[in-house]
């Protein structure tokens, strides 16, 4: 019989520790919650009362020949796919430091999707997809104040997509409009989304979900993306419902979507002057990162890249899709935040004066500067508060207002538009930035805790509670209203144009600022 020797024996142990440990892992994997996509089976994890499963990729890998064209359903997998961490980010520059991301980085290969779902549900759950925001330059899926976990604990299913960015996402070039088959170039990040939301019809019901009940829902760029989502045709079907937090791409100043031709110009003219070359395959060669720091401060501002008119994702610009009856007609809920520009204004050192709002009235508007001036008073006492109402108008504001503006005249749904007024709370000696354009996200999702250095109060916490029961009611019905919560009136002419005031306490009353918004509209909306 052969001896065990002292060294021996303490290779057994770890040999024997080792194959539990695989043993363990195997198992904790295996006791996850399985889904069986189209695409292969996915194990996901148990969050609390929810299950996330995160990182599916919903179609391919858009690297290589694959940059700079429309998505591909993605490959089947054999076996079981681990989902219980999220995917990349799509490649973006430093744009915005307020952004957190709990993801491995960014990559080129960045399209996948999570999917939360309450842990005890039967089946046809209400579906929420969500489009984040960042001015199609910036954002991702890992944020933890976009994280879908406490919203599909009030009975909805939420998904959430990666979708391509700036240069990767928004490029215009003629050799890829002529190798498209349609003529069009550009808006691969819409039709990224286009691609996940049809990966929604084609297997959330495996996950409980009813592909025929599905609201999308988006902030700053993904609420243009939800107005332009709304206005595409190749949308049709894919969702019912639709929610848009502060934006849309109707006359915006900020982000302009532009015809296809002027862009396909202005797009190779300008990787021809920051790279030195301009043929499609010569840039297809091109590493991800030198693409990336062409276009990334501190070589830009970041923002060079955005939608535009292509002809076939948009036939015609969004305003025209919608002022003919040709928008995918729908239940909206959409609004702004009261003040989405008082960063800008607030800390800015050159404080706003009556002098140079007049100037800007002047320079903006020509002979109708008095009338402007009406609207935003500049007494003293007015006047850092009409800099704020302005440039907040002039950014988001009143796109969003015509986007509503241009529902209610050829659509035949119901409207329900908000303010968002409640801010987070500063500290004494902060400045007092109010309810600033982004400020809702948290409220939304219910993840008032994921911002750490907010002392939140109770009525933050209460409204971050109401609101979520107006979105999810919405998502449910296609109405916010529920049994216990402030009325909220649809917003019609026959209505007095009512708004829901989001504030403590929340209230509805008649939009007392709609005179503004029809002079904007006959300056802008030319």
């Amino acid at each position: 019989m052969k001896k065990f020797t002292f060294h021996r024996l303490i290779r057994i142990g770890i040999a024997l520790a080792m194959s539990h440990l695989i043993l363990a892992l195997s198992s904790a994997a295996s006791s996850g919650p399985r889904v069986k996509t189209r695409t292969g089976e996915v194990a996901g994890k148990v969050d609390g009362s929810v299950h996330a499963f995160l990182g599916i990729p919903y179609a391919m890998s858009p690297v290589g020949d694959m940059r700079w064209k429309a998505p591909m359903p993605a490959q089947k997998w054999s076996g079981v796919r681990q989902a219980t961490d999220f995917g990349p980010r799509c490649m973006q520059g430093p744009v915005f430091g307020d952004m957190k991301f709990r993801d491995s980085g960014g990559s080129e290969d960045c399209l996948t999707l999570n999917v939360w779902v309450p842990a005890s549900h039967g089946v046809k759950l209400p579906v929420m997809v969500w489009i984040y925001g960042g001015g199609f330059a910036a954002g991702g899926t890992s944020e933890a104040r976009q994280d879908g976990t406490n919203l599909a604990k009030r009975g909805v299913i939420v998904v959430s997509m990666n979708y391509r960015l700036g240069v990767f996402g928004f490029f215009v070039h003629p050799e890829l409009a002529k190798e498209s088959g349609h003529n069009s170039a550009g808006n691969y990040g819409l039709l990224d989304q286009l691609a996940a939301l049809k990966w929604v019809h084609e297997n959330i019901a495996a996950f409980g979900g009813n592909p025929n009940n599905v609201t999308i829902f988006g902030e700053s760029a993904g609420s243009f993306s939800v107005s332009a989502q709304m206005a595409s045709p190749l949308a049709k079907g894919l969702f019912q419902k639709a929610i848009g937090e502060s934006g849309a791409a109707f006359y915006s100043r900020g982000l302009p979507f532009e015809p296809l031709s002027v862009r396909e110009e202005r797009d190779v003219k300008l990787v021809s002057d920051k790279l030195g070359i301009s043929a499609l395959a010569e840039l297809r060669a091109l590493p991800a990162q030198k693409l990336l720091e062409a276009f990334s401060p501190p070589q830009s501002h970041g923002f060079d890249f955005r939608p535009d008119i292509d002809g076939y994702f948009l036939p015609e610009s969004v305003p025209a899709i919608f002022a003919a009856g040709k928008q995918n007609d729908m239940p909206l809920l959409a609004g702004w935040n009261h003040d989405e520009s008082s960063p800008d204004v607030i800390l800015n050192p050159q404080k706003p004066t009556a002098e140079s709002m007049r100037a800007n009235a002047q320079k903006d508007f020509d002979d109708k500067a008095d009338e402007f001036l009406k609207l935003y008073p500049t007494d003293d006492q007015h006047v850092l508060r009409s800099a704020i109402d302005f440039a907040s108008d002039r950014f988001i504001a009143f796109s969003t207002w015509a986007w509503m503006e241009g529902q209610s005249k050829t659509g035949r749904k119901p409207i329900y538009r908000y303010r968002f007024d409640l801010g987070p709370p500063t500290a004494p000696d902060a400045p007092k930035l109010g309810a600033y354009h982004s400020a809702e996200i948290e409220y939304v999702f219910g993840q008032l805790d994921s911002k750490k250095d907010v002392a939140w109060v109770e009525a933050s916490r209460a409204l971050s509670e109401l609101m979520q029961q107006y979105w999810t009611n919405f998502a449910r019905n296609g109405d916010p209203n529920g049994p216990g919560l402030p009325r909220w009136p649809m917003y019609t002419p026959g209505g007095g144009w009512q708004v829901m005031y989001l504030d403590e306490p929340p209230a509805a009353h008649k939009d007392d600022l709609r005179d503004r918004y029809l002079f904007l509209a006959t300056q802008w909306a030319k």
